[in-house]
C-alpha cells in the first residue's frame, strides 16, 4: 500500500504550531465536548423529580442514564468513525452536535419509562459521533509534544459539562419543571454547532505524524486487526473504561445522594453541587495535561502509570466524602476527589493518540469509547443501582453512597492493575522506540 503521507508546507506546519487558530479549534471542540456532558448528565439532577413522577427504581434509572444512552452511542460511533478517518470531520462533528441536543429536547415528551429510555438513545446517537472527530482533529493541530496539554483543555469541556449540567439544570427544574430543563438544555446545541461548521476549518490529516507514515486508510478488517493487537492502545482503552466507572459514578449519583442524605432542594444541590464539579474539574485537567507532558519528557511510560495512580487515588478523599455529615466537608471532600480523578484523562487521551497510526486515530478512539461506554457507564450505573436496591431494606438511605463507593474502589483497583500491566508493554511493543523518533 503506498504511502499518502499528507505534503505541508513549511509556513503551514508553522502556523499549525504557533498560529492561535489552534486554540479557537480547541476552544470550539471543548465547548462540543462541553454541551455533550451537560446534556448527558443534566438527568441526574433531574432524577428525583422523574422517579417521583414515573415511580421508578435506582435500577431502572441506571438503564436510563446508562444503557439507553451507552449502547446506542458505541454502536452509532463505528460507523461515525470509520467516516470521521476518511471524510471532513468539522462537518461530523457539527452534525453530531445538532442532534443530540435536538433529542435531549425530545425527553420533554416523555411518559414514562420506555419513552425517556428511547429518547435518551437518541442522544447517544449524536453523541457516539463527535468523539472520534474532535480528538482526532486535535491531534491533527498539536504535536505530539503539546498533545497531552492539548488533550488536557479539552478534557476540562467534561468538567463545565458536567458542572453546567447540574448547575443550570436544577436551576430549571426549580423555576419551571425537569422536562422544560432538556428543553432549554438542548437548543444552545444548535447554534455551537452551525459555528463549528461555518468557521471551523480542516486540517491536513496526519499533520505531526513521523515521515514515512502510512496515511492511507486500511481496509475495516485490517483496522481492527492493528488495533486489537496494539497492546499499549488495548491497555489504554481498557483502563480507561474500568476508571471511568468512577468518573461516571460521581457524576451521575452524587446529586441524588446529596437529596437523599441532606435537606436540601434540587436547585441548591445543583448549584452547589455545580461549583465544586466546577472548582475541581477546572484545575484537574490543566495541572494533569501539564504533568503528564513534564513526566512523560523523563519516561513515556506515566502515560500509562499516572492514570493508575490517579485513579486508586481519588478512592479515599470519596471515602472521607461519602461519610461525613457535614455538608460543607462534604463538598470539599468530593471536589478534590473529582480533581483527582480528571487529572488522568490527558494521560490516557494522549496516549491513545500516539499509539495508533493516523489514518486509523478515529476508529481507535470509537474501539476505546465501546469499552468506555459498555463497561463505564453501562454495567457501572447499572450495578450500583442494583447494588443500592439491595441494600435499602438494610441500609435505609445510605444504601446509595455505599454502593458507589463499592463501585468505585473496585474500579480503582482493577485500572491500577491495567495500566501498570499497559506500563510494561510499552518497551516490548516498541511504543517507547517509535516516541523516541517522532
Amino acid at each position: 500500500m503506498a504511502s499518502t503521507r499528507a505534503p505541508i508546507t513549511e509556513g503551514a506546519a508553522v502556523q499549525g504550531r504557533t498560529g492561535v487558530y489552534r486554540w479557537y479549534v480547541l476552544a470550539l471542540l471543548t465547548l462540543t465536548s462541553a454541551f455533550s456532558v451537560a446534556d448527558r448528565l443534566v438527568f441526574s439532577i433531574l432524577i428525583e423529580d422523574i422517579r417521583a413522577e414515573f415511580s421508578l427504581s435506582d435500577t431502572e434509572l441506571g438503564l436510563i442514564g446508562g444503557a439507553a444512552f451507552s449502547v446506542i452511542y458505541v454502536l452509532a460511533g463505528f460507523p461515525a468513525a470509520r467516516l470521521a478517518d476518511r471524510s471532513v470531520r468539522k462537518t461530523i462533528v457539527a452534525a453530531a452536535i445538532s442532534f443530540w441536543s435536538l433529542m435531549t429536547a425530545a425527553c420533554w415528551l416523555a411518559i414514562g419509562f420506555w419513552t425517556l429510555f428511547l429518547a435518551r438513545t437518541g442522544v447517544g446517537v449524536g453523541e457516539g459521533c463527535s468523539g472520534p472527530s474532535s480528538q482526532s482533529l486535535v491531534a491533527d493541530y498539536f504535536a505530539r509534544g503539546e498533545l497531552a496539554k492539548a488533550m488536557g483543555f479539552l478534557t476540562i469541556g467534561a468538567s463545565m459539562g458536567t458542572a453546567g449540567g447540574l448547575l443550570v439544570g436544577g436551576q430549571l427544574a426549580e423555576i419551571f419543571d425537569w422536562r422544560w430543563a432538556f428543553v432549554l438544555m438542548g437548543l444552545p446545541g444548535l447554534v455551537l454547532g452551525a459555528i463549528i461548521y461555518l468557521t471551523m476549518r480542516e486540517p491536513p490529516r496526519g499533520r505531526y505524524a513521523p515521515a514515512g507514515t502510512d496515511m492511507a486508510q486500511r481496509a475495516l478488517g485490517e483496522t481492527i486487526r492493528s488495533l486489537v493487537t496494539n497492546r499499549v492502545f488495548m491497555g489504554l482503552a481498557l483502563g480507561w473504561a474500568v476508571q471511568i466507572m468512577i468518573g461516571y459514578a460521581l457524576a451521575f449519583w452524587m446529586a441524588p445522594i446529596m437529596l437523599r442524605e441532606f435537606s436540601i432542594s434540587t436547585g441548591d444541590v445543583g448549584l452547589y453541587l455545580g461549583l465544586t464539579f466546577f472548582l475541581g474539574g477546572i484545575p484537574g485537567p490543566i495541572l494533569g495535561g501539564y504533568v503528564t507532558h513534564w513526566l512523560c519528557l523523563r519516561d513515556e511510560r506515566w502515560r500509562a502509570w499516572l492514570p493508575g495512580v490517579t485513579s486508586l487515588g481519588a478512592v479515599l478523599p470519596l471515602a472521607l466524602s461519602l461519610t461525613s455529615d457535614s455538608f460543607g466537608v462534604f463538598l470539599s471532600w468530593f471536589g478534590f476527589a473529582y480533581a483527582i480523578y480528571v487529572a488522568s484523562q490527558a494521560g490516557i487521551m494522549s496516549g491513545i493518540q500516539a499509539a495508533v497510526e493516523p489514518a486509523s486515530r478515529g476508529f481507535a478512539v470509537a474501539i476505546a469509547l465501546f469499552f468506555n461506554n459498555l463497561i463505564g457507564q453501562a454495567l457501572g450505573l447499572a450495578v450500583t443501582g442494583a447494588l443500592s436496591d439491595a441494600l435499602t431494606p438494610t441500609q435505609g438511605p445510605q444504601a446509595l453512597a455505599i454502593a458507589v463507593f463499592a463501585v468505585c474502589l473496585a474500579a480503582g483497583i482493577a485500572s491500577m492493575a491495567i495500566f501498570v500491566w499497559t506500563a510494561r508493554q510499552m518497551g516490548p511493543s516498541g511504543y517507547l522506540e517509535k516516541m523516541r523518533e517522532g
